[in-house]
């Protein structure tokens, strides 16, 4: 009896040694095969963007942006029709004039490109500019000298020194006739003096085309010598009761200054 129930146990033991030998075996498959596997994966989630704040564009500069070509003189023979003491009638007057003292600098009034510049018998010493996208020149004349700089073809930027101020050509003292001019037609520079315009439709090109009917008689300090003779049959004629008979405008040729 004794001897079959140690025969038993010892079964029951040996059963146990192989059971639990068994599950480490297992365990260790399957710790073997965890190890084996790639990891999890996660679902890739972007970070959120922080908002970019908008940056304004530079605004595009002036299409064309006039200053006064001799700073500190205000001008003192305007646009529009003029007679001159040795005319028989009123012509236009085609730019404005602004008297300075002899030498004062002569300033580019904006940024543009030389076109030409040359000696006249009526306009003196000149120079022409034209100015980009606006499609307007700026006439200088009656320079008593043109600085190096304003060579045809060069880029003179605004408030560049261009000449100084003279009496050259056919002048009535010491100033600038400057002009304006689009496609060749004259305008009235004070449209547009110390102004900007932001694009070509803002140009006032109507207002600065306009021409008053009145003729201006011009009061000048100095007779050029060349026109000495003409003063006496430039009296202007007179009517009935001595009134002044109406003038008829004639207009100017293109080189014809004061």
């Amino acid at each position: 009896m004794t001897s079959n129930i140690l025969a038993v146990l010892g079964r029951l033991r040996h059963f146990w040694i192989e059971g639990v030998a068994g599950v480490a075996l297992t365990l260790s498959v399957v710790s073997a095969a965890s190890a084996s596997l790639p990891p999890p994966t996660r679902p890739l989630v972007k970070p959120a963007l922080a908002p970019v704040a908008a940056v304004d564009a530079p605004a595009p500069p002036p299409v064309f942006a006039c200053s006064d070509p001799v700073p500190g003189y205000e001008v003192d023979s305007p646009y529009g029709l003029r007679r001159l003491p040795w005319e028989r009638q009123g012509r236009l007057h085609e730019g404005v004039d602004i008297a300075a003292p002899t030498g004062a600098p002569v300033l580019a009034a904006a940024d543009g490109v030389v076109v030409r510049k040359g000696d006249s018998s009526t306009y003196g010493r000149f120079v022409e500019i034209r100015h980009g996208e606006a499609g307007l020149t700026t006439f200088y004349a009656h320079l008593g000298r043109i600085e190096r700089t304003a060579q045809v073809g060069a880029y003179l930027g605004q408030g560049t020194i261009l000449g100084r101020i003279g009496l050259s050509g056919t002048s009535t003292g010491p100033h600038l006739h400057f002009e304006i001019r689009q496609a060749g037609k004259a305008l009235n520079p004070q449209a547009f003096l110390d102004r900007k315009f932001e694009t070509p439709a803002d140009l006032p090109i109507k207002a600065a085309s306009f021409v008053s009917p009145h003729v201006r008689v011009a009061e000048v300090s100095f007779i050029p010598e060349a026109k000495r003779a003409l003063m006496a049959e430039a009296a202007p004629s007179r009517g009935r009761h001595g009134r002044r008979v109406r003038q008829t405008l004639q207009l100017a040729q293109a080189d014809t200054a004061d």
